[in-house]
């Protein structure tokens, strides 16, 4: 009888192994033959537990096609760790760690723990405002963001001027949030309501650098109306700058980033970028030149799509 169970032990062990080292797809294809469950009665098991997973989801999850970054994902990855019989943020944990790999296609970029841990974050700073991570009632019809590079080479501020409509009567508000650099200081930063809007409350969270404001509008718009506002988030509390990102849930309006250098601290190239998530390689780079006396350089979308999309810059 012990050759009938040798390969088990070669699985458990195997599975021993993957989930010590990683990465994720890798351990997590492993438990799933481990425990030997089709991934129609994986995602079973994950319907009885309230988590809707598509089979075609778990399918790239474990083929390290996709890489599971949502809310609800996380917990279906939770939710996988029990029914699959592993160690409490065995999976979790190996999510949240960057392989070298990845590191090497985007030196310059947030690492894919830190998105993680910040979009964690920031859906407990939504929950404090009672506000749920959707499009709070509006669909953006148009963005333009404009960033300032100090002498520093900081962070020193941006200004977004906002064009949505309404898709249902009462929305009174929008919700912004700000992700400073690694090292910032949220709780140093200020928002400035600049036009149709008023500051309401505020939330930061120091580790992740995020900082989440109400913006007041003073009116409730019904179904089909627009309106137009404005406001700026101060920082400069973070060291070397390199890059500004925007990410995007869903279809929407046009899209514009502009990126003024101060005099003093002009970079050595710029650079056009998008990236399907955070877990994903970037693509679609393009050179950007610097303007002349604005010292500026900028990209517009006309209609965004899922994902991020940004500018990064390097120094001499």
């Amino acid at each position: 009888m012990p050759h009938a169970t040798q390969p088990l032990d070669v699985a458990t062990a195997e599975l021993d192994s993957v989930l010590r080292g990683g990465p994720f797809h890798v351990a997590l294809r492993a438990a799933i033959a481990a425990r030997g469950l089709p991934l129609q009665r994986v995602q079973h098991h994950l319907s009885r537990r309230g988590v809707k997973v598509g089979v075609t989801s778990l399918s790239y999850w474990q083929q390290g096609a996709r890489r599971p970054q949502r809310p609800e994902s996380l917990r279906a990855v939770r939710a996988l760790e029990e029914i699959l019989q592993l160690p409490e943020e065995s999976l979790i944990r190996l999510l949240a760690e960057t392989d070298e790999d990845t590191v090497a296609r985007r030196p310059a970029a947030r690492s894919y723990r830190a998105h993680v841990e910040a979009s964690c974050v920031l859906d407990g700073l939504l929950a404090e405002l009672d506000h749920l991570r959707s499009d709070g009632g509006v669909h953006s019809l148009g963005h333009h963001e404009r960033i300032r590079v100090g002498a520093r080479r900081e962070l020193a501020g941006r200004e977004s001027h906002h064009i949505v409509r309404a898709h249902r009567d009462g929305v009174d508000r929008f919700v912004a949030v700000h992700h400073g650099d690694p090292g910032c200081a949220p709780a140093r930063m200020t928002v400035h309501a600049l036009e149709n809007c008023r500051t309401g409350r505020v939330r930061t969270h120091h580790d992740t650098g995020v900082l989440v404001t109400e913006l007041l509008f003073d009116t409730r718009l019904r179904a089909g109306d627009t309106h137009l506002f404005r406001y700026g988030v101060e920082d400069g509390t973070a060291g070397v700058s390199r890059e500004y990102v925007r990410g995007f849930g869903s279809v929407g309006g046009q899209y514009a980033l502009q990126v003024r250098f101060d005099p003093a601290a002009l970079p050595a190239r710029c650079h056009r970028f998008t990236q399907h998530s955070p877990a994903a390689p970037r693509g679609a780079r393009q050179e950007l030149l610097l303007s002349g006396p604005h010292h500026s350089v900028h990209l517009v979308e006309p209609r965004v799509r899922s994902g991020l999309l940004g500018i990064g810059w390097e120094w001499d």
